[in-house]
């Protein structure tokens, strides 16, 4: 009996560890999407970092590639990829890649 205590002891501490975890990992996601500030100043911003990254590459890029050079999240980088196509400097290739217009 002495043993199957302790086995059931065991058990219920193991769960204990990987239930925190998992929710760690959970509100790391919602705080994740909550620091996204959707705003005209914020989204300016990041297409400000949009086009320095694609100026200083000087040739097209995908949406990761973006995101890496510049540093922002991809959420973040399509936020800025439409502010500036929508203010024509942007072209987009066969390819799915991105150049300055």
């Amino acid at each position: 009996m002495a043993e199957k205590k302790a086995t059931t002891k065991k058990a219920a501490e193991t769960k204990e560890v990987k239930a925190p975890a998992a929710k760690k990992a959970t509100t790391t996601k919602k705080a994740a999407a909550a620091a996204l500030a959707v705003n005209a100043e914020a989204i300016g911003f990041k297409a400000g970092d949009v086009y320095q990254a694609l100026a200083a590459a000087e040739k097209a890029l995908d949406v990761k590639e973006i995101a890496k050079a510049a540093k922002i999240s991809e959420e973040e980088t399509l936020l800025g990829l439409g502010w500036l196509f929508k203010e024509g400097k942007l072209l987009s290739t066969e390819d799915n890649k991105i150049v300055l217009a």
